[in-house]
């Protein structure tokens, strides 16, 4: 089987500094997969490698288009989502304003339209704030409002930089049942940097456990859970 995301040899550099090793792995379509490890292992530069916002070497595919020469609106274009840390919403502007400017790219207001409601669907309580404020919101529901702007660009594969972040643990359950969700139904394609290792894990159908900037295990992620070593050593529980 293609994959949908081929990584290989991946080296980023912040000036003289090399942040990656040679890091190597795939997504097939449909699979939700976690990026695992210590802060500063390199599991954020690892996405935004993805997203060329680093300095880099070696390959990295995306469905058959080499992401390397490319800008990042032009990756984002190929169907590729990058939700960074920190949300990053627009807090001067409103819910439904936020969502619809996730979509500016596109032309199809009837679809974008439908698009809005079926990201209230997904998250109610953006329903109720659509009127808001996104500065008001708490990090939940910011965080919330990220997810949602970034699938109004309709993406294939989305990257979420540890999205549970600041949240209360209830909070972070609902998000990701939600995550969980929209890579079943809505055939979304996820690789997700998070710190919760335990949750992460509950969620992802794969692991890779990056430490100093290279892999140090892959497989499923009933594996990597089970695995006594890797969690004392690298995953902290």
């Amino acid at each position: 089987m293609t994959a949908m995301l081929n990584v290989r040899d991946l080296r980023a550099y912040y000036g003289q500094v090399q942040a990656l090793h040679g890091l190597e792995f795939e997504l097939q379509e449909g699979s939700l997969t976690t990026l695992l490890g210590a802060n500063g292992a390199g599991k954020t530069t690892t996405l935004r490698a993805i997203c060329n916002m680093v300095r880099s070497t070696g390959s990295i595919e995306f469905e058959g288009n080499k992401l390397a020469s490319r800008s990042t609106e032009s990756i984002v274009r190929l169907g590729i989502a990058h939700v960074p840390q920190g949300r990053g919403t627009f807090t001067t502007l409103t819910v439904h304003e936020n969502l619809e400017l996730g979509a500016i790219s596109r032309k199809d207001r009837k679809a974008i339209a439908s698009d809005v409601e079926r990201m209230y669907a997904h998250f109610p309580v953006l329903k109720q704030r659509h009127t808001q404020q996104a500065g008001t919101l708490s990090g939940g529901e910011q965080q919330m409002l990220a997810v949602a702007r970034a699938l109004m660009l309709r993406p294939r594969l989305m990257l979420l930089d540890e999205p549970s972040f600041g949240l209360a643990p209830l909070v972070v359950r609902d998000l990701f049942k939600i995550l969980g969700k929209i890579n079943r139904e809505d055939k979304v394609t996820i690789l997700v940097v998070e710190q919760n290792a335990q949750l992460a894990l509950e969620l992802a159908d794969r692991a890779h456990v990056i430490e100093t900037g290279r892999i140090v295990m892959s497989g499923s992620a009933e594996e990597i859970a089970t695995n006594e070593d890797i969690r004392k050593s690298y995953l902290g529980y």
